[in-house]
């Protein structure tokens, strides 16, 4: 039997009390007055009551229950970095001395098991420590801890009221609910069997303490000496997720609970609005959440004019709600229904949450068709309009009855509150619009459809009616032979109509041509010398018609005609006609007809061709057909058959285009007319187009261009233009653009996309004609384009010669013409950087421009708006523009400034001096024919004159083609590339033979002086004389033009000379001339020195020794100026030259002719006395005769005058005696040795 409580007498009372071991019920010990003064023991203890409860029950039994006290105290003592290392001797010393004192002051503790230290902080020295025992009380944990202290403090300086401690598995955490969302209220709840209501709540994440607020609220209560506090969080937020903490003081004891909640998110995310057509099928509207929603809390309503429900379901963190509505559940004719259908959330603890998504629905459109019956004739418009009931479509298009789509610029479509119409209008109906179409309304997948049936009659269309003549010159009484004619044999009346009258056409079948033609005969005398209108009508079989343009006739007297012919006609002199090619006397060998004009000319009797315009055959086809192309319903799916056909012909008439602007024209016309078009192109059209591009821009077709401008001054701007639209409309699938190389056009480009984005950078390289590009674009630019933008580029090399330039402006386009184009959603501005090379290195003063369409009338220029020049190199330049378009370098020439003072003053001497040269020089040929026979008596006399003769033949000739050189180059254009390339060549050729000649002369000189003794005829020295003079520069110049020639590096691109930037051509010249001049002024020295010091036995006779004096003199003083000249010539071919050379080279050059007629002809005192006799006064050939010493009356080119003393003194002459004249011309007498 064991006693559990005992009742003892206090006086007037009794006091019960429980044995060791045991203790009263909380619940008793709240019903009963407890005796708390007794063993001074705490309320909580309830170990004593004041009276035996009257229901019991008695003391019950303690189960004790382990714990974990976590405790801290603090030793007053510096730390040391060794504590935190617990393998340190000191850890280990610390560690033993402390836990021997824990241990026997803390197993006085009920239940005590253990005591372990965990570790050392530092502040102080904090020591922290864990006891392993039953719960005891604040009075048994003091006890111990004093008995702590007194063992410590006698090694160790502890803060007594350090001590800490902290129960574990003593706190009850609860949250309701467990699943928190977004908007619930959440209450936390702690419950410690501790009686105090000292408790603080905290969240982790903020670090605060939480207190009583809007959004908070805590509650904190005794129950049965239980401490319950509850914290409820109204409207819970994503943000107060985190780990929460109730803590509950009691005296040294912290009692702690800690839980983490996580708060899931309400929002939904919904589909779009929907548009649903009222078709029976059915469409599926969304709600998604995170995925550890729980769905089945979403119900689904909607609100509407109309109640269509739907079913319900989940699938991968969404709910679903699938409606589907036929055609008696939606408003007819409506433009749509709206009805809003709404997925909600509730969680049941205040969380909610809903989206709405509005469902308009539509029903299928009812298309009504106007007018009723379309019968039209070919020429005539008309138009269908196509009316839907309701305004909601997605894409409204027309097709043939084959199911072709027709091109949308045929149509327009317009939406109406309440209605929809699509108006497709022809302006010129063809036989191909004659057939069933059909008018498409799609909305989402369903499809409404109307279908009209139109008729269209056969009748020729204006412009293909053809007529000869044009316009005709009609003798008085005489007949004119009247004809119209079209490429197809249908059935019409047709009838003339001339000066009011109507007469009957008869039908003429001329293989795939029909002609219908009328005899006109003029022998009315009213008509006579008067202008009348012809033309024909062509009526079909609904009596629709359509009239020819007029036939101008001029009716005059038969004596007034002198050009007769029996296909061109009759005409006046001075009569101008054009007549269609294809009735003149053009060849034709192709099955198809020939087509331009041809103007004639009268003059006297024949008739000439003033003007060619006509079309070769394959060309003039595709012309057609493109016209008709443009008016067909199927034009995008023909059309890569057409630039097929169109590549393919241009290749094979080449010679055509080039001999006739109309080829070339008519070709710029099929790309204009096929470019208007396609909304979209491919590689394989883009790739015939630029193949026929290619054509058309060869150099060989360069001078056709200037021909074409002269009539039509924007034809390469509509070419640009036209390029320009292809590109732009140019879209593959793929990233990358295939790009296309040719020799006078190249295409890169590329295709935007979001997983690949990268700078445009595009390298363009004409290695025929030296030149190269580059093209780049920031990606920070493309990244504003729309996806799936296509960027093109397209180079050309010869452009920048055929694009129009003002003739004011004396800046030129110095290399490549490039055009960058982007498909759609181009942002202004928009940054482009392009780099040059530049074609000519003599220009300079760069500017960046764009082609700009719209000046000069409209017919294109240069604008450098919006464009800079960021850096430029000796060889380049690179520009940065703010928009796209066709881009190129405008420079200036380093030569004088053409409107400058120092530019007119160049040209003048120029001109004059040139005036001069080619004068002086013909002069000089005359004189020499004069005194021919007088001055070549002896040998060497006669090799001299032939060389004179020969240097001035052949610098007049050079002069004469430096004329035609000028002529055939504006600056601008070159008018003929041959000709420019035949006048280089002839210049070349004949100013290298001057040189030649020269050089023939001097060697001419040193052989007759060194060779005295080796006499050679007069044959052999001719022979190799002109072998000399003229095979020698005819070899150079044939080896020039023939390596550099074929790579087009032959001429200057600004002029008909030899090319200096590129292959420095020049120096085919420059070196054997200045070789030349370096040995004629060796051999000048060489027959000096002989002449003044002769040696025994080479003293040559008197008549050669006066020829090899003048032909000394001659050399001596030409060569240095010829040689001057051009050594000033090759100066000026370098940039940034002074202008002080340009001056000097056009001085010494123009008076190259003046110089051989004083220096070479007039200078030899033969010449002079030949012409003395046969053109002098008798005064002034008295005083020759009686030769005079007075310098009054000596010509200053005799011999006795004062210049000419000193160069005999010089060529070793003491004086000039008096005497007759000898047989050969010479003055009698001589010098002494």
């Amino acid at each position: 039997m064991k006693v559990t409580t005992v009742c003892r007498p206090n006086g007037n009372e009794t006091f019960c009390s429980c044995e060791s071991g045991y203790k009263w019920l909380p619940e008793v010990c709240l019903s009963n007055l407890t005796c708390q003064s007794y063993h001074n023991s705490a309320p909580e203890d309830c170990s004593c009551l004041k009276e035996m409860p009257a229901k019991g029950p008695y003391c019950q039994q303690i189960i004790l229950k382990d714990i974990t006290l976590r405790m801290s105290v603090i030793l007053k003592m510096d730390f040391q970095d060794d504590l935190k290392n617990s393998s340190s001797a000191l850890y280990r010393s610390y560690k033993t001395d402390l836990e021997r004192a824990f241990w026997e002051g803390y197993r006085i503790l009920p239940g005590f098991k253990s005591v372990m230290i965990i570790g050392f902080r530092p502040g102080s020295i904090v020591v922290d420590y864990n006891i392993q025992a039953s719960k005891p009380t604040p009075t048994q944990m003091n006890e111990a801890n004093d008995r702590v202290k007194t063992l410590i403090n006698s090694t160790y300086r502890m803060d007594a009221l350090s001590f800490e401690a902290a129960p574990n598995n003593e706190t009850k955490f609860s949250i309701d609910p467990e699943i928190i969302y977004e908007g619930d209220k959440v209450t936390m709840k702690c419950e410690n069997e501790v009686q105090s209501t000292n408790v603080t709540w905290r969240h982790l994440e903020r670090a605060t303490e939480i207190q009583n607020s809007s959004g908070f609220s805590i509650y904190t209560y005794l129950n049965h000496q239980v401490s319950i506090s509850i914290l409820t969080i109204y409207n819970i937020s994503l943000i107060d997720a985190g780990d929460y903490v109730c803590t509950l003081t009691y005296d040294i004891f912290e009692y702690e609970g800690q839980k983490k909640i996580k708060v899931i998110s309400t929002e939904i995310e919904a589909s779009e609005d929907l548009k649903v057509m009222c078709d029976n099928n059915p469409v599926s509207l969304s709600c998604c959440t995170r995925k550890d929603f729980n769905l089945s809390n979403i119900e689904w309503n909607h609100k509407g004019l109309i109640s269509i429900p739907g079913i319900s379901s989940t699938d991968s963190g969404c709910s679903k709600h699938t409606i589907k509505a036929d055609g008696t559940q939606c408003l007819s004719g409506s433009a749509g229904t709206e009805v809003f259908y709404i997925c909600s959330f509730h969680s049941g603890n205040g969380a909610s949450s809903n989206r709405k998504i509005k469902v308009t629905f539509t029903s299928v459109a009812n298309l009504t068709v106007t007018p009723d019956q379309i019968a039209i004739s070919e020429g005539q418009n008309f138009s269908i309009k196509c009316i839907s009931d309701v305004s909601s479509y997605d894409s409204v298009f027309w097709n043939t009855s084959a199911g072709t789509k027709i091109n949308p610029k045929f149509y327009v479509t317009k939406r109406y509150p309440d209605r929809a119409e699509s108006v497709l209008t022809v302006n010129t109906a063809t036989k191909e619009w004659n057939g069933v179409y059909h008018c498409i309304f799609r909305y989402k997948s369903s499809y409404s459809i109307a279908t009209k049936n139109v008729t269209v009659y056969p009748l020729p269309l204006k412009h293909d009616i053809l007529l000869d003549p044009l316009e005709a010159d009609i003798p008085c009484g005489g007949i004119c032979h009247l004809r119209c004619c079209i490429n197809e044999d249908t059935d019409y009346k047709v009838t003339f109509q001339i000066d009011g009258l109507s007469f009957p056409a008869a039908k003429e079948v001329q293989g795939n041509r029909v002609c219908y033609e009328y005899s006109l005969m003029a022998n009315t005398t009213a008509w006579c010398s008067k202008t009348v209108q012809a033309s024909c009508t062509f009526i079909n079989l609904v009596n629709e018609s359509v009239q020819s343009a007029p036939v101008t006739l001029h009716l005059v007297p038969e004596e007034n005609i002198t050009c007769q012919d029996p296909i061109i006609g009759n005409g006046e002199p001075g009569k101008m006609i054009q007549k269609l090619c294809q009735f003149s006397k053009i060849p034709n060998k192709s099955n198809h007809r020939v087509g331009g004009t041809i103007t004639y000319i009268c003059e006297g009797s024949t008739w000439k061709v003033k003007s060619n315009n006509c079309i070769a055959a394959p060309i003039n086809n595709l012309l057609g057909l493109a016209k008709a192309l443009l008016m067909s319903p199927e034009q995008e799916e023909k059309l890569l058959t057409y630039v097929q056909d169109l590549s393919s012909s241009t290749g094979k008439v080449q010679n055509e285009i080039k001999s006739s602007p109309g080829n070339l024209k008519a070709i710029i016309t099929i790309l204009e007319l096929l470019s208007t078009v396609p909304t979209q192109v491919n590689t394989d059209i883009m790739t015939h187009v630029l193949s026929t591009v290619n054509v058309i821009l060869g150099k060989p077709i360069l001078s056709t261009w200037q021909v074409l401008h002269q009539q039509q001054a924007n034809e390469s701007s509509r070419l640009l233009d036209s390029v320009e639209r292809f590109s732009r409309v140019l879209h593959e699938g793929v990233s990358a653009i295939p790009s296309i190389t040719h020799a006078n056009v190249q295409m890169r480009g590329v295709v935007t996309t979001a997983a690949h984005m990268t700078d445009y950078d595009q390298h363009f390289l004409f290695p025929d004609s030296n030149l190269w590009g580059q093209v780049i674009i920031d990606r920070h630019q493309i990244e504003n384009l729309e996806p799936n933008s296509s960027i093109v580029t397209v180079a050309y090399p010869t452009l920048k010669a055929i694009l129009p330039q003002s003739v004011q402006d004396k800046n030129y386009v110095n290399g490549l013409v490039m055009t960058t184009t982007v498909s759609q959603g181009v942002t202004m501005p928009f940054k482009i950087s392009m780099k040059f090379k530049k074609n000519d290195l003599s220009l300079v003063a760069p500017q960046c421009v764009f082609w700009n369409y719209h000046l000069s009338n409209h017919t294109g220029g240069w604008d450098n708006s919006g464009c800079y020049v960021e850096q430029m190199k000796d060889d380049s330049v690179f520009c940065t523009c703010n928009h796209l378009t066709s881009f190129s370098i405008l420079m200036s020439p380093d030569s004088p400034d053409p409107s400058s003072l120092l530019k007119i003053l160049l040209d003048i001497i120029s001109y004059i001096g040139l005036g001069f040269s080619i004068l002086s020089l013909a002069a000089c040929l005359v004189v020499e024919a004069f005194v021919w026979k007088s001055v070549t008596k002896n040998r060497t006399s006669y090799m001299r004159h032939v060389c004179i003769v020969n240097i001035a033949a052949s610098l007049l000739i050079a002069d004469c083609w430096f004329i035609v050189s000028a002529a055939i180059h504006d600056q601008r254009y070159l008018f003929s590339e041959t000709a420019c390339v035949a006048a280089t060549f002839f210049i070349h050729f004949f100013y290298l033979s001057v040189f030649f000649w020269m050089l023939t002369l001097g060697l001419m000189l040193f052989y007759r002086l060194v060779f005295i003794l080796h006499d050679t005829s007069k044959s052999i020295q001719k022979t190799i004389a002109f072998s000399l003079g003229y095979g020698c520069p005819l070899i150079i110049s044939i080896i020039t033009v023939g390596v550099t020639q074929p790579k087009d590096v032959y001429m200057r691109k600004n002029a008909c000379w030899l090319n200096w930037d590129d292959t420095k051509a020049l120096l085919a010249f420059v070196i054997p001339a200045l070789i030349i001049v370096v040995i004629n002024v060796t051999i000048t020295f060489v027959v000096i020195t002989k002449i003044l010091r002769p040696s025994i036995g080479d003293k040559p006779s008197i008549q050669e020794k006066n020829s090899l004096f003048q032909i000394s003199k001659s050399i001596g003083v030409l060569t240095p100026l010829l040689g001057l000249t051009w050594g000033f010539g090759l100066a000026t071919v370098f940039q940034g030259s002074s202008a002080v050379f340009h001056i000097v080279f056009t001085l010494l050059n123009a008076f190259q002719g003046l110089f051989i007629l004083l220096f070479g002809c007039l200078w030899d005192k033969k010449v002079q006395e030949a012409l003395l006799h046969k053109f002098s006064l008798s005064r002034w050939s008295s005083q020759h005769t009686k030769s005079t010493s007075l310098a009054s009356s000596t010509p200053v080119f005799s011999m006795s005058s004062p210049i000419s003393r000193r160069f005999n003194n010089l060529f070793g002459k003491t004086a000039v005696t008096k005497g007759p004249l000898c047989s050969d011309g010479s003055l009698v007498g001589c010098c002494s040795p």
